[in-house]
């Protein structure tokens, strides 16, 4: 099923507590914006890396109604339940952070799950949206929409100018057909859904099963299991020249909701007629894989040697996504690499996560 799928609460609505889900990372904020702090805001995704992260944002900026349910009570893939869910709850507003997500093992084995999955929850939260006459929505994709070998950086208007990355394809093609979505409604109903596409992530609620996991956490997972069994090397998957662009998954929380509240006239100049409703979110930065790994080393106080696996495949040779639209409209990140995943290394579950994995157990 969807990793990231429908999440959370078993009320209508979930008003937990800072003290539950606040990130210590940053303080209390009064909301300000176009969004009302009273307004129904529904988070398909809720446990996922982004969705959770949209969560906290959202108690921490003082919104009261979070609606979230989890998969046992809610399956996105499934379309009268969810039609049924919009009918009863009627949203002002929705987050689309829930998809079927993982790196180049997973989408490589799975990939009609991929793809399968991917449009039908995101059809299905669309549609719903729609008919409960939900006011703004916020579909989240990938970088991975953009063509393998696009210049860089990469900007909005490179969508669907190139090949795809083949180790992907499926579950970027569903995130494509996703933004196609969000235009074309906007273009016949007049809905105002807007497709933000952001770099890779990492962060507290991120995926460490080498199975299905992204590049950041695997990197961190064995490198903490080298450093509890002693073990001299960690062994890293292709050359290590490909280049990655990395934004911490709060600051992406934080670009979501900059844009959820635009005003009108700001938000309206994202759906145009003659253009997908298509904003990059990332920090304008890239490292190689190699300086990646070197850093979650120095982070995790490992001294061994890395050793780089040509047999396997390196993906895309570089993803650096242009934010100048982004940053024109007044939102710039503030999560430096190093100290992102040091703070995602001293977070205390992950820590714990990470523990039971280098014993062998599941989290």
């Amino acid at each position: 099923m969807p990793e990231e799928t429908p999440i959370q609460t078993p009320s209508k609505a979930h008003p937990l507590s800072a003290a539950q889900t606040l990130s210590t990372t940053k303080p209390l904020t009064a909301h300000a914006g176009f969004m009302h702090p009273a307004s129904r805001i529904y988070i398909a995704g809720h446990r996922g890396l982004v969705g959770s992260a949209i969560h906290r944002e959202l108690v921490r900026t003082g919104y009261s109604t979070i609606l979230t349910r989890t998969h046992r009570e809610l399956d996105l893939l499934d379309a009268v339940a969810v039609s049924a869910f919009f009918a009863a709850e009627k949203p002002d507003y929705v987050f689309l952070a829930a998809a079927r997500v993982g790196g180049i093992l997973a989408n490589s084995t799975y990939p009609a799950d991929f793809i399968r999955d991917n449009l039908t929850l995101q059809d299905n939260v669309i549609e719903a949206s729609r008919n409960a006459g939900v006011k703004r929505l916020l579909f989240l994709g990938s970088s991975c929409i953009y063509p393998k070998l696009c210049p860089q950086p990469i900007k909005e208007e490179y969508l669907l100018t190139g090949p795809l990355e083949a180790t992907n394809r499926p579950y970027a093609i569903a995130k494509i057909a996703g933004i196609e979505m969000c235009w074309s409604y906007n273009r016949q109903y007049g809905t105002r859904y807007l497709a933000a596409m952001p770099t890779n992530l990492y962060g507290p609620g991120d995926n460490f099963d080498l199975a299905n996991s992204h590049v950041l956490p695997a990197l961190m997972r064995k490198t903490a299991e080298a450093k509890a069994s002693g073990a001299k090397q960690v062994v890293v998957w292709g050359t290590g020249t490909p280049r990655r662009e990395l934004l911490y998954s709060d600051d992406l929380a934080e670009a979501c909701c900059f844009l959820m509240n635009l005003d009108e006239a700001r938000f309206g100049s994202l759906l145009v007629e003659d253009a997908p409703p298509l904003i990059n979110i990332g920090t304008g930065e890239d490292v190689t894989i190699r300086e990646l790994a070197e850093t979650v080393g120095r982070v995790l106080d490992f001294d061994g040697e890395l050793v780089f696996d040509t047999a396997k495949p390196d993906g895309t040779p570089r993803k650096l996504l242009d934010v100048g639209l982004l940053h024109s409209l007044g939102w710039r990140h503030t999560t430096g690499l190093e100290e992102g995943i040091r703070r995602v290394w001293e977070s205390e579950a992950v820590r714990e996560q990470l523990a039971k994995h280098a014993v062998g157990q599941e989290p």
